[in-house]
């Protein structure tokens, strides 16, 4: 009788992966790019606050006065907390003209701190603190009409805005320039105006920025490639801990690509990526663990890393998971129900080698009850993807009929396909079936 095989863990690494940071919308509009500020956008009770064009100073210092006492209520700075009287405080001032107060008022509203939750109201005041030249107004209004919030979705007035913005320093409105120029996002895609403005954040210290030029430089996305800028750019972000800049990095030291190669360095940026959640990293780091590259061989950890990726959804971490429970290596004993349930995990989004064991566990009848006619139908799924072992392995069901009709000729032509991948097994079945 023809065998069945099994297929081995995947010892393939994950490669770099050139996942583009995504338009920054900014924490205080429930995103996580940067910590989330305050109404205050970075002032404080005690902060000096920017002149309000056309006030006089008499009255300049009374909106100031009002401004800061709102500061005080939203900040609970010798006064219980407050922050309807934030609120307050910062309408008096905002009616006044201040322009940090409007932009203030205008987080209130978008946040409904203090205040019924209200996106018209706040694009109306940030509207009022844009047009005097702050620059956080500008950039959170651009944000506003960029995503339709209380304004009609308007690409090119985000836009505008983020230029005026990026104009004035804008780290946030430079790096959204970046990815809207890069992605050709409301405006003509432009590789060159994408890596100015990455640039201009990036030597701002913005993570997200770094992480997108040296990826720019690693693909040699409209520049020349030039792995040593990649490093540069992706060291600068992953030491501020961005988790791809980190996981890519752990790549760039693998293989040995603008730096020299460095198995223990690559582990040591794929564990700052894995514990923080970054599923590539964790697969990456499992196998390392298993291989004893860069660290100790350790199944234990190996299955402990694999596990945190294929939990969300890692296709090979849970194939080599489903390869460690079936051979009760770092798992304890052997179990096959589990083996089975993490293979289908993998099978179900297309993972070849996964389908090809799944199909071996239903015609084995283990971990799972006996079902040629679903381990045909599995084989086929890992064999239509070209697997050469699941190719063999449906030949050999058509041969003996299980599963599916007997039939020669389905037989040849399914090792046929995996002897011209060299598929020692199909080149002697091939042999044998012609002998006949």
């Amino acid at each position: 009788m023809s065998t069945i095989k099994i297929a081995a863990p995947i010892a393939e690494f994950s490669m770099r992966a050139f996942l583009p940071v995504a338009l920054f919308v900014p924490c205080l509009f429930l995103c996580a790019h940067a910590q989330e500020p305050s109404a205050d956008a970075g002032n404080s009770a005690s902060a000096v606050v920017a002149a309000a064009p056309g006030l006089s100073a008499a009255e300049q210092k009374e909106a100031a006065a009002l401004y800061k006492r709102g500061l005080m209520y939203q900040e609970g700075q010798g006064v219980p907390q407050d922050d309807a009287q934030a609120v307050f405080w910062y309408r008096k001032a905002a009616e006044r003209g201040f322009a940090d107060a409007q932009f203030s008022l205008g987080v209130m509203y978008r946040k409904g701190w203090g205040v019924a939750q209200d996106d018209m109201q706040a694009a109306a005041w940030f509207r009022k603190a844009a047009e005097q030249g702050l620059a956080d107004a500008q950039f959170f209004l651009g944000v506003m009409h960029q995503k339709g919030w209380g304004v009609m979705q308007d690409d090119a007035q985000a836009l505008a805005w983020f230029n005026q913005a990026a104009a004035q320093g804008d780290t946030d409105a430079q790096y959204n320039l970046g990815v809207m120029y890069r992605d050709g996002h409301g405006v003509a895609q432009d590789n060159a105006q994408a890596l100015w403005w990455f640039s201009k954040a990036a030597e701002q210290g913005d993570a997200g920025a770094q992480y997108n030029l040296g990826a720019i430089y690693d693909e040699g996305r409209g520049v020349a490639r030039n792995y040593a800028q990649a490093v540069t750019w992706y060291r600068k972000a992953a030491e501020q801990g961005n988790a791809q800049a980190q996981y890519n990095l752990g790549v760039m030291y693998q293989d040995g690509q603008g730096v020299p190669r460095d198995n223990a360095r690559a582990a040591a940026w794929y564990r700052r990526a894995a514990d923080q959640g970054n599923a590539q990293a964790q697969y990456n780091l499992g196998l390392m663990y298993q291989d004893g590259q860069g660290v100790v061989h350790d199944d234990a950890q190996a299955a402990a890393w694999y596990r945190k990726a294929a939990e969300q959804g890692n296709a090979k971490a849970q194939y080599n998971l489903g390869v460690m429970y079936q051979n009760g290596h770092g798992v304890g004993q052997a179990d096959e129900a589990m083996a089975v349930s993490w293979y289908r995990k993998a099978a179900e989004q297309g993972d070849a080698q996964a389908q090809n064991n799944l199909g071996v566990m239903y015609q084995n009848g283990h971990g799972v009850e006996h079902d040629d006619a679903q381990a045909v139908e599995w084989y086929r799924k890992a064999a239509e993807q070209g697997d050469s072992q699941a190719q063999n392995n449906l030949g050999v069901m058509y041969q003996n009929g299980h599963g599916v009709a007997h039939d020669d000729a389905q037989a040849m032509f399914w090792y046929r396909k995996a002897a011209a991948q060299g598929n020692t097994d199909a080149q002697k079945n091939l042999y044998t079936i012609k002998g006949r």
